[in-house]
Parts: C-alpha cells; sequence; structure tokens
C-alpha cells in the first residue's frame, strides 16, 4: 500500500521515483502541481502560444512516464524532466518556424557589454558600483509587488536565450551544468548569458529603486 503525498510537502526524489514506478498517483500528482507550471512557461520560450505550450508539457509528462526505467539518477529528476521538455519543445518550435539557437551566441555579443564601460575605472575597478543590495535596499524592496513586477518584466523582455538561462538557474534552481545539459550549451556560454541576462534584471531594478 503506497504512502500518499501531501502536495505542499518537499519529496526525497529516489522515493518518489521509486513511487512512480510503482504507479503511485499520488505521486504523480505531486510531481505535476510542482512543475507543470514552470514547464508552461519555459516551453512557451520555444512555442508560439499556451495552447501549444500545453500540448508540450502534456508530451513531456507522457515522455516522463514512460521513460521512468531509463531514468538512472545521473542528473536531478527535475533537470531531466526540464530536459524532455526542451527537446520536446524545440522540436514543436522549429515546426512553427520558432527557433531559440542557444548555442549561436558569438563572442562579440550584439548586445554589447553586460555593464556599462563608464562604470569602471582603467584599473578594473568600479567608478560606480552598484547598488549594493543588503538591508532597506533592492533585495528587501522585492517583497514589494511593485518591485517583483519590475523584475519580471526586464526578465520576461530578456532576448529568449538569456531568459531561458536566468530562468532556469535563478528561478528554477538547476545547477550550472544541468543548464547546460536542460539547452544543449557550453559551460561558457551558459555563463556568458546568465551574466548578461542578471546584469539587465539587475539594472532595470536599480531604475527603478533610483525613483523611488
Amino acid at each position: 500500500m503506497s504512502v500518499s503525498i501531501h502536495p505542499k510537502v518537499p519529496f526525497n526524489e529516489n522515493d518518489v521515483v521509486q513511487r512512480l514506478r510503482e504507479g503511485d498517483e499520488a505521486a504523480f500528482t505531486h510531481l505535476v502541481e510542482t512543475y507543470h507550471g514552470p514547464l508552461i512557461r519555459f516551453a512557451l520560450l520555444f512555442v508560439g502560444d499556451r495552447s501549444v505550450a500545453e500540448e508540450v508539457v502534456q508530451d513531456t509528462w507522457m515522455a516522463v512516464l514512460s521513460g521512468l526505467d531509463t531514468f538512472e539518477g545521473r542528473s536531478a529528476l527535475k533537470s531531466w524532466i526540464f530536459s524532455i521538455l526542451a527537446n520536446r519543445a524545440k522540436t514543436r518550435g522549429v515546426r512553427e518556424k520558432r527557433t531559440v539557437a542557444f548555442s549561436d551566441l558569438a563572442p562579440a555579443d550584439p548586445d554589447g557589454p553586460a555593464v556599462d564601460p563608464d562604470r569602471f575605472a582603467s584599473s578594473g575597478g568600479w567608478l560606480a558600483p552598484p547598488t549594493r543590495w543588503d538591508h532597506n535596499t533592492p533585495e528587501s524592496q522585492l517583497l514589494h509587488a511593485e518591485t517583483l513586477a519590475v523584475a519580471k518584466q526586464a526578465l520576461e523582455a530578456l532576448p529568449p536565450n538569456q531568459r531561458a538561462v536566468v530562468t532556469l538557474r535563478d528561478v528554477e534552481g538547476l545547477e550550472a551544468a544541468e543548464v547546460c545539459n536542460v539547452l544543449d550549451v557550453s559551460e561558457t556560454n551558459q555563463r556568458v548569458l546568465l551574466h548578461r541576462g542578471r546584469a539587465k534584471v539587475r539594472a532595470a531594478l536599480e531604475r527603478h529603486i533610483s525613483k523611488r
């Protein structure tokens, strides 16, 4: 007799994989409730609308269930699910002629420097350092709905490749190596995309805070 999992309680991955293999519906329900929303948002980076994203995510869940016997635990369950989603979403995006070339980042990124060079001295140090994110600064301000909205808007305005990396690293909590695997990018590209994306989000927050 399987023991049900409360959807709000964190689960042990080895335990939940075993339960899924045993056909525990509560384990699968918990998995869907935990990751369905993030998967939808991630799928929308590759496909044109919500209904198509829903189809891709449904295909992903079917693939997760059918592929459980091949899951060896070499990566986190979460990153494995995101990898399956990325492969299916990319295929669907190509079919819709909507592609995101995550691996085609040239050294001379057309976006230019992630941080304005005028903020640095000739020695490489800061002339105009970023605003400190400690007590009563942007980090604490993030608790306010207005600032959260600015951060969300800045994230959504990023180029798709930067948005994908920042979302996986800073929203979904994947490690760098997992993101490289999910998006099929090099460690260097992942690092550059993350740095540029974070810099743009932070710049938007700094502008917002300076107006308060």
